[in-house]
């Protein structure tokens, strides 16, 4: 059986720009177009040239070396030719390959927000496209809100269709713009328009505000569409747009379609999907979706005692797919609703041999569930975990003691007269037989306590120095006045590793002592010092 192609449309730099607390730099825009470029997209949309000085910068020059680097804009305003219009002026000049305009496709938009008539709307799409044709550009036309404009006016949703088509447009894109079609209607619809349009000739751009994005667009590839618009990690306005990462994931790895259709992303390229996406986050500054499919750190995680005792057996008791396939790892998780099989299972994934019948697993799994119910929670904090471990087993050499710290919080007038907020930290830590005093100030009294006890660890200093506190989290486990502070703390070192440790106290400097000395304590393990 030949497998038909499906084509990938990525906006994350345009569509994706539009997420409450995104904002692209133009080093942001270059490396997530490298990202795109690598994995094979077909086609990675850059942004809005003209628009805004940042996208006129970045189509410059091209930034993609395989996927055919598109440019967004407008069809031709009303009331002017489209010689005589800069957006489009814009978007010709624009190192491109491909030209992608929007129009509307809902009578009722056409008369509100255009204020013009569905013939001049149509005469729009048609010399745009010809335009950029005679300019030798791929033409995409997004059929903006075309969904919620068939529901209303069929007849003029299907001419916006094809009159593109018929102008030359390489895809007509059906837009889902408010995103909320649900699955069947737009098998239906898309089914529909391939009377009009051929399927070949037809793309998806969803919108999740119905939590359909996704199914939305598997929905079109089943009625026909080959051609899919998504962003990376859903990125986008509003609820986001359909997510890229899980579609290819989905395209690639389920036989209902991995056996009908090619991608231009490899199986190599597949095993990449999971750092792929949490590079997009890292560039951002976001926090990753620990539940995303395929690619979260939980997408594979297991808790109930039953169901980790059957992956131990056979993985395929609850899993959909391997977690190898797309660069994820399975992970049994540590909590008091887990067995000796979860506990075996995360000994084993840490490096601990461990036989299932050991007296020592069964006093460690007692251990967990006395200290989960004073509220730590070690499914989140592996590396407080590991040292657990350690030192149940006798093998947390005695590195250093912290026998007093003190923090300090005071708000005062600087010198140059603005109130300011100020924290500082003293230490005083044994290292052997050296007593170290240290000081520091932060932005913050936990910030103060962190820089004041990693300024000087003595003999250790130097296996802590590329240490970098890169999240804080903080949680209150019981509420009222007894209330209890659960504190979760990721570092990360030179190498690229990172990990979690976790404190809990009523008060919340303390509960961060503890899981700023963990980390200490765990990289000093990592590292293979006190051997």
């Amino acid at each position: 059986m030949t497998r038909e192609r499906v084509y990938l449309f990525d906006t994350t730099l345009r569509d994706g720009a539009q997420t409450t607390g995104v904002d692209f730099s133009l080093e942001d825009k270059r490396a997530i177009a490298a990202l795109l470029d690598r994995i094979g997209v077909d086609y990675v949309e850059g942004g809005y040239p003209g628009a805004n000085p940042l996208d006129t910068s970045f189509f410059a020059e091209k930034r993609t070396k395989s996927a055919k680097f598109t440019a967004f804009g407008m069809t031709k305003r009303p009331g002017r030719s489209v010689s005589n219009d800069p957006g489009v002026a814009a978007l010709l000049e624009a190192q491109a390959d491909a030209i992608c305009f929007v129009t509307k496709a809902w009578d009722y938009h056409v008369h509100v927000a255009l204020e013009t008539t569905l013939e001049e709307n149509l005469g729009g799409i048609r010399d745009s496209v010809a335009a950029a044709r005679e300019k030798g550009r791929e033409v995409i036309v997004d059929c903006e809100h075309f969904f919620d404009g068939y529901k209303a006016n069929p007849a003029y949703a299907l001419d916006c269709a094809k009159t593109a088509y018929e102008a030359g447009a390489r895809w007509v894109v059906l837009c889902d713009t408010n995103g909320g079609t649900l699955p069947h209607e737009v098998l239906a619809i898309v089914s529909d328009v391939t009377k009009a349009v051929p399927g070949a000739h037809i793309g998806i751009h969803a919108h999740d505000d119905c939590g359909c994005a996704v199914a939305n667009s598997l929905a079109a590839v089943e009625a026909g569409a080959r051609h899919i618009q998504g962003t990376l990690n859903g990125l986008g306005e509003r609820c986001g747009n359909a997510n890229l990462i899980t579609l290819i994931a989905a395209l690639k790895l389920k036989d209902g379609y991995s056996s009908r259709f090619d991608l231009g992303v490899s199986d190599e390229s597949l095993s990449q999907l999971t750092h792929v996406s949490r590079q997009v986050d890292e560039i951002l500054n976001r926090q990753p979706n620990r539940h995303a499919p395929f690619v979260g750190a939980s997408a594979f995680a297991t808790k109930a005692g039953i169901h980790a005792s059957a992956v131990l057996k056979d993985p395929r008791t609850y899993e959909h797919v391997e977690p190898e396939i797309v660069g994820n790892a399975r992970k049994v998780l540590v909590s008091d609703q887990g067995g000796q099989s979860n506990i075996l299972a995360e000994l084993k994934r840490l490096g601990f041999a461990f036989e299932k019948g050991d007296p020592r697993v069964a006093r460690l799994l007692d251990e967990v569930k006395r200290k989960e119910a004073e509220g730590f929670a070690f499914e989140g904090a592996d590396a407080s975990f590991y040292v657990l471990v350690k030192r149940m087993m006798g093998e947390v050499p005695a590195f250093f003691q912290v026998e007093r710290f003190s923090v300090n919080v005071e708000r005062r007038f600087n010198a140059v007269g603005e109130m300011v907020t100020a924290s500082e930290a003293i230490v005083k830590v044994r290292v052997g037989d050296e007593i170290v005093i240290s000081a520091a100030e932060g932005n913050g009294p936990v910030n103060a306590l962190d820089v004041a006890l990693r300024k000087d660890l003595g003999k250790y200093q130097d296996l802590i120095q590329d240490l970098e506190l890169i999240d804080y989290k903080v949680r209150i486990y019981q509420g009222g006045s007894d209330a209890v502070t659960r504190v979760l703390i990721e570092f990360a070192d030179g190498e690229g590793d990172s990990w979690t440790t976790i404190g809990v106290s009523p008060n919340i400097i303390d509960a961060s002592f503890q899981a700023l000395t963990d980390s200490m304590v765990y990289k000093l393990l990592k590292s293979g010092a006190g051997l």
